[in-house]
């Protein structure tokens, strides 16, 4: 049979794309398991009954707390018996970093933990457990590949919570294939979760994932397991984030943010402080705020305009949508009579925070004509606001949420637009329906 990478779908001949989603060489060859399958007759007693589900009971379970807030949010409240959990990120991201420190803070709460390892041997992971002082008595390490010897483990020491670092190292004898293969990917992570299900032991399962960032193996892994995380940074940023992408069990759109120390990962309370600068008479330089998830961030916008010297002006935005950023030079220079196709224009999200949510238009356009002006903002401004075609200034999306963060840091100069209804009075709003109003509010003295 032909498995489909990206999708799951199998096929019995092989094809340059795949009929069913239209990739592009994502057809892998694997086996297909044949044979009579084993029934069971069953008395009427026996068989299951459909039941109505307004007299199902909710079974509620005590979710497990990793001991990092920021993981536990992510999850939707903790860690909930049973589930399987797939973390996946580059290479030298932390992965294994953070699973064996979740691990020891488990432990130390009173349960049982199995680390199984398929890539390192026990000194390796002994000298990482010094660095990051996990020295807890109930984390017990098994450094084996074989997926019977791991199965036989856990049916005999019934651990609490069991990691497996990583998925694509373990094999099973029963296939021909070689381990990260697809049919052991699939058959391992299958049983895993069989495993998971009738133990009610939660399996967390680390994955690699492939150059375009991606978890290595076919879409069916990610379709098995109850919750996929994604750990994300760059390798030289201390400052790595961790997005759930699937959650069976609470929402996708919570992240958590980790720094990256030498004594191992630690959370961070206040992550609106990675990504400002209070320095006085910065110019081209505006405050907005973000929402991810259910949590607010307050972001600098970093504007720089200068004269074009190599012909074509440049157009550069990291963190942001180029896109974005051309529609809103074109509505600074239709609406503000700005002169911008002879300069270069380059914005930067400072702390390396990459937006997609229009709350940031105002700011970056303020931003903007800083740079230009060569005149620094008022000091405490924050600018919340989407901007149309027109120049109007659009209301966003959960604003208490949004002002409540600015009070915390000390923003007192919010400006927003016209059309927000229910704000505090406590707060001090300019309210403006259209750019052209920036400059009195921005640049009166």
């Amino acid at each position: 049979m032909f498995f489909c990478a990206e999708c799951g779908a199998e096929t019995a001949k092989w094809t340059g794309k795949c009929p069913y989603c239209g990739a592009w060489d994502s057809l892998k060859e694997t086996t297909k398991v044949t044979g009579k399958r084993k029934t069971k007759t069953l008395t009427p007693g026996q068989a299951s009954q459909p039941e109505q589900l307004n007299k199902v009971g909710s079974g509620k379970q005590t979710r497990i707390s990793s001991g990092f807030a920021e993981f536990d949010g992510t999850l939707g409240g903790g860690i909930v018996p049973g589930m399987v959990i797939l973390i996946g990120g580059e290479p030298g991201i932390g992965k294994s970093t953070l699973m064996l420190q979740i691990s020891d803070m488990v432990a130390k709460d009173g349960h049982k933990v199995l680390y199984v390892s398929g890539e390192e041997s026990n000194e390796q992971i002994k000298l990482r457990s010094d660095r990051l002082k996990c020295d807890s008595q109930s984390l017990y390490l098994f450094c084996e590949t074989g997926f019977d010897e791991i199965e036989r483990a856990i049916t005999n020491f019934e651990p609490d919570v069991v990691v497996i670092d990583s998925i694509q190292s373990i094999y099973l004898s029963s296939r021909d294939s070689s381990p990260g293969s697809i049919s052991q990917l699939r058959e391992c992570t299958s049983i895993f979760t069989r495993i998971a299900k009738q133990t009610n032991i939660p399996i967390f399962l680390i994955g690699h994932v492939t150059k375009d960032g991606i978890v290595a193996g076919p879409k069916i892994i990610e379709h098995m397991v109850d919750t996929v995380l994604y750990f994300e940074g760059e390798s030289q940023n201390q400052f790595k984030i961790l997005r759930a992408t699937k959650n069976r069990f609470g929402s996708t759109n919570e992240i958590g943010i980790f720094e990256m120390k030498s004594t191992g990962l630690q959370e961070v309370k206040n992550p609106s402080q990675l990504f400002l600068s209070r320095e006085d008479n910065n110019i081209g330089s505006a405050v907005g705020c973000v929402l991810e998830g259910s949590r607010a961030f307050l972001v600098e916008v970093q504007a720089l305009v200068s004269p074009a010297n190599y012909g074509i002006s440049q157009r550069v935005a990291l963190g942001f949508d180029h896109r974005k950023l051309a529609v809103l030079l074109a509505v600074i220079e239709k609406n503000l009579s700005l002169n911008l196709r002879n300069n270069d224009v380059f914005i930067n999200l400072a702390g390396g925070m990459k937006v997609l949510e229009p709350a940031l238009d105002l700011a970056i356009i303020a931003a903007i004509i800083s740079s230009f002006k060569e005149r620094a903002l008022p000091t405490n401004t924050l600018l919340l606001g989407e901007v149309g075609l027109n120049g109007e200034i659009r209301p966003v999306s959960q604003v208490d949420k949004r002002l409540k963060e600015a009070q915390k840091l000390g923003f007192d100069n919010i400006i927003i637009s016209a059309r927000t209804k229910n704000i505090s009075k406590k707060i001090n709003v300019s309210k403006i329906k259209h750019i052209k109003q920036l400059f009195p509010i921005l640049f009166s003295k």
